[in-house]
């Protein structure tokens, strides 16, 4: 019986390693730089909403952002997308730390810096968050989305004491400047990775098919969509206990910033707890269990911290939190990454990100409207029972199993030989397969069907149809067309082993000598133009 997988496994990868450490060294450096820019806006402005828009600018550009970022980790060469992002990162931040060394900061030249930074932010994450299964193996991947969970959530529980320190002994420029250095381990990390990526004999995609593209595969593929609803729904309700967690402290238990900084400290203590023990809990768990048990964790924690009035109770609750949002949101990446094609990944954590942030954004919004009406511990018992029906969605939309399908390509195109010279981009393309199909093989054949056109459609198929010749009722027919014969190509290339299997069922129920007989025709226009319709011809009279 095979050794279980140590959630610390991946570490024993040299590049994984490198780049992890990396990585949290600038994340260090983007939490210190948080705190200097929350800072130096009390300094240079008198208006709360000013101070409030210096975090929205950071995080915004992610929400705006993630999905083009994800179509551009899918078409470029992800380590260069990275250092280019590092690169306008390390740039940005440098740029920002001159400025308030030289006093010319004003408010909104500060949210455009952080707004800036927040946009390299976004064009990094997808690329790193993909890159993960490029750099370790398959079985590894659960294990290296916790790790990452375990750094973000170590710089969470240090970063912003440490940027409150420097602030207080330096200044906000000092903290910006910290920041612009903590950028140089990545991109050091970067240079020394020599990723070997499959070549691609077909051309990039231009940006807004690959959106398209991505868009396109992630609706049609009814398990994602489990994991993108449920993200957002768990990030609507869980984010409460984040946004109210200084009015808990203020409020609830007479605190200060002291008190604050200890129950962020509990929170990311219990997450780190949580990344750890993930690997032992997917053994006894299925998915949908540890989904259901997070929401229902969260659920209990929420209601806890909003009725407690003791830091005994308060604290254990909240490392029970920070738990349960690990295990689910490491859950939620770990599952969109093994059940997609390397292809598309970078697209999928983008909407999946998407969906969480947005989620989290909103429901920041929601509780804290609801804690001015009423107060921030009812907002968290409310938020509770929402959690809750999180746990009853789970009876209707249940999450999919860790994904055991094999979503290598599946190879067995071969580009046919033409006769007609054709460019990559002449079309559109119209395909047609023939099959023969006896009387009582039917239902099963449209059975099939089904699933086939969904595939079809989820790789960029178009007008999709199924017909029946009404002279030999045994012969059925599907037809699609591609904008191009380059689309074409492409939508056969993006077939996966795993979709394999309706094939072959399809090729046991066709009857005929030979295969399916396969049309491959480009459309041509017939109908000559509107100036020639009603052209009068000429009469000689000679």
């Amino acid at each position: 019986m095979p050794d279980r997988v140590s959630s610390l496994s991946p570490l024993r990868n040299p590049v994984f390693l490198t780049i992890w450490i990396a990585s949290i060294t600038s994340n260090f450096g983007g939490l210190i730089q948080d705190v200097g820019a929350a800072w130096m806006m009390t300094s240079i402005s008198s208006s709360k909403s000013m101070v409030a828009l210096v975090q929205a600018s950071n995080t915004a550009p992610i929400m705006l952002f993630s999905l083009m970022a994800g179509a551009i980790a899918d078409s470029y060469d992800r380590r260069r997308v990275m250092l280019t992002a590092q690169i306008f990162l390390l740039s940005v931040s440098a740029l920002l730390s001159v400025f308030a060394w030289q006093d010319w900061l004003t408010p909104w030249s500060l949210l455009g810096f952080t707004f800036l930074i927040g946009c390299g932010s976004a064009l990094s994450g997808p690329a790193w968050q993909a890159s993960v299964g490029d750099i370790v193996t398959r079985e590894d991947v659960p294990a290296a989305v916790s790790l990452n969970s375990i750094g973000y959530n170590i710089t969470r529980s240090i970063g912003p004491a440490l940027g409150g320190i420097i602030v207080a002994v330096a200044s906000a420029a000092a903290a910006f400047a910290v920041n612009a250095v903590s950028y140089l381990s990545m991109i050091y990390a970067l240079l020394r990775w020599k990723p070997a990526y499959p070549a691609n004999p077909l051309p990039r995609e231009n940006l807004g098919s690959a959106i398209a593209a991505g868009l396109r595969y992630m609706f049609m593929s009814p398990n994602l969509m489990k994991v993108v609803f449920r993200s957002f729904f768990f990030g609507f309700a869980a984010t409460a206990i984040l946004a109210l967690l200084p009015l808990v402290a203020k409020n609830n238990l007479a605190g200060g910033p002291l008190i604050y900084g200890a129950l962020l400290g509990a929170f990311g203590i219990g997450a780190i707890a949580g990344a750890l023990s993930n690997g032992r809990i997917r053994e006894k768990l299925s998915s949908e269990e540890i989904v259901r048990c997070s929401f229902a964790g969260f659920a209990l924690a929420s209601a806890l911290t909003g009725i407690s009035e003791h830091v005994w109770l308060t604290v254990p609750a909240l490392m029970a939190a920070g738990a349960c949002w690990v295990l689910a949101l490491s859950l939620f990446n770990t599952v969109v990454q093994l059940s997609t094609p390397r292809w598309v990944v970078g697209r999928a954590l983008a909407l999946y990100q998407t969906a969480a942030f947005g989620g989290m954004a909103s429901g920041s919004w929601i509780w804290g409207l609801l804690a001015e009406h009423v107060s921030s511990g009812h907002a968290l018992v409310f938020s509770a029972i929402v959690m809750v029906l999180g746990v009853a969605i789970g009876f209707f939309l249940p999450m999919p199993a860790f994904a055991s399908l094999d979503l290598n390509p599946l190879n067995r195109f071969n580009e046919p030989p033409l006769r007609l010279d054709i460019r990559p981009r002449s079309g559109p393309i119209v395909v047609q397969i023939d099959f023969e199909i006896d009387d009582k093989d039917v239902p099963e054949f449209l059975k099939i069907m089904v699933e086939r056109r969904r595939i079809r459609i989820r790789d960029g198929a178009q007008n999709w149809a199924l017909m029946r010749d009404l002279e030999n009722p045994d012969i059925w027919t599907e037809t699609y067309h591609t904008p191009t014969w380059v689309d074409y190509v492409r939508h056969n290339h993006r077939r996966t082993r795993a979709d394999a299997d309706i094939t072959d069922r399809l090729m046991d129920l066709h009857k005929g000598e030979k295969g399916p007989r396969v049309h491959r025709m480009i459309e041509r226009q017939a109908i000559p133009p509107a100036d020639d319709v009603f052209h009068k011809p000429h009469i000689d009279h000679r």
